[in-house]
């Protein structure tokens, strides 16, 4: 078991990421260990990386087309009229600030489901405040994370409603009968660890102030510079018609690129961006999120030779003979596998179809009930999301945190969110699956 595929690779990526290997570097190199441990040849693997490169093709474009849309947004100046305001009103209130952006992020998934498209409009223009208050970005990082995160596991709607209906049809289609309102249940106490998890990073953990060393040498990125300090002008009113817009074609295609390029459009259309400064602003939007784009590609290459090796069943099975009669031991074990496995893949919605198989009859076997297994079904595909180098959850934070360069993925934003998330989610996972 500890030889196989998955675990193999999951630990060569998460050790190459703790010594500061750049993540792309390291899910290359655990994809092909993965590959390589499967017994599969070096040149098929390369093969099957490629191959499933595709599956993130869209994502990738969106994230680009984002952030390019993002530094416009900044050139046009409205984020400096925003941080000005915000400056004087949020002065010593490192508590109220962090709530609020945890909110937005947490809208962002059920009530107006943008997911991290928000992130490089929202938070680069909001360095230079966080850096004045001295705030932990690292509890910016954890408080992202779970507004990207709790509210789809817990309420169903938007990205949650998506989330639960896997749960449901892959329980279904594996023999347990389950109905929607079983889930918000089911979830509430695996949920409600993460909540702990978030106000002991907000208020204990990260509350110190923290001063970054070499930001006064460092030149503001281009998304995060105010172009003017000025009172309100004609181009914010069409910035923020172009924002709405976005969104608004977004929601309608339910496609992230034509609401990016909806917004782009008008900002050229109107004149926010003179013409001449539209290859710039691409090549800043794209050195902003072309990192994250890039990391999403070569992920679902790595998903695609774990799917394909056959490790991950081999990973399921191997676990059946060991568990014996303990449910306290089976539990253990079914959310050591979800955590293994997300990491690796790095999506919790992709994992659940993989747990279903596995868990649905196993929780029967054991005589767990319904609720039971729809919490260790969801805890499990959960775990590993945050703290994974390579999910959206982790790289979105990223994204906007490091606009200027003093934010890393690994330390502050993977380990902090893996520690104050799965932990607890481990906890109280356990507790929901043996008590409901």
């Amino acid at each position: 078991m500890l030889l196989n595929a998955v675990i193999v690779s999951v630990v060569v990526m998460t050790v190459l990421s703790l010594l500061r290997i750049n993540v792309v570097l390291a899910i290359l190199l655990a994809a092909i260990s993965a590959g390589l441990t499967a017994g599969i040849p070096l040149t098929d693997t390369i093969n099957l990386l490629v191959d499933g490169m595709g599956g993130q093709a869209n994502t990738a474009l969106s994230y680009i087309l984002l952030g390019t849309f993002a530094v416009m947004i900044g050139y046009s100046g409205i984020t400096g009229v925003l941080v000005r305001h915000m400056l004087s009103f949020l002065k010593g209130k490192k508590g109220f600030l962090l709530l609020s952006i945890t909110a937005v992020a947490c809208l962002s998934q059920n009530l107006i489901p943008v997911h991290i498209a928000f992130i490089p409009i929202l938070i680069p223009p909001l360095l230079h405040l966080f850096d004045q208050m001295k705030l932990d970005r690292r509890a910016v990082a954890t408080g992202l994370t779970f507004g990207l995160k709790a509210p789809y596991i817990l309420i169903p709607a938007g990205y949650g409603l998506i989330f639960q209906t896997i749960i449901i049809d892959e329980m279904t289609a594996n023999g347990m009968d389950v109905q929607l309102s079983q889930v918000l249940p089911a979830m509430a106490l695996p949920v409600a660890g993460m909540l702990v998890g978030l106000l002991v990073a907000f208020f204990l953990t990260y509350r110190k102030d923290r001063e970054l060393v070499g930001t006064a040498d460092k030149p503001p990125s281009p998304a995060a510079e105010p172009q003017e300090n000025g009172s309100f002008h004609i181009r914010h009113a069409i910035t923020i018609v172009a924002i709405i817009s976005a969104l608004v074609a977004q929601l309608m295609s339910d496609s992230l690129i034509i609401g990016a390029l909806t917004g782009i459009a008008l900002m050229i259309v109107f004149h926010v961006v003179p013409f001449k400064k539209i290859d710039r602003l691409v090549n800043d939007g794209i050195a902003m999120m072309g990192m994250i784009a890039f990391v999403m590609l070569i992920s679902s290459g790595y998903a695609n030779i774990l799917t394909e090796s056959g490790a991950v069943e081999e990973l399921v099975d191997s676990t059946v003979g060991i568990i014996g009669d303990s449910q306290v031991i089976a539990v253990l074990i079914m959310l050591f596998i979800g955590l293994v496995i997300t990491m690796g893949i790095g999506s919790s919605f992709g994992t659940i179809p993989i747990l279903a198989a596995l868990f649905v009859p196993l929780s029967a076997a054991m005589d767990m009930s319904i609720l039971a297994t729809i919490a260790l079904v969801g805890t499990s595909a959960a775990l590993g999301d945050a703290g994974s180098p390579a999910s959206d959850s982790t790289l979105g934070p990223t994204a906007g945190l490091n606009a200027d360069g003093q934010h890393n993925h690994i330390w502050d934003t993977c380990v902090p969110t893996f520690l104050h998330f799965n932990i607890p989610l481990i906890l109280f996972g356990m507790i929901a699956a043996l008590t409901l």
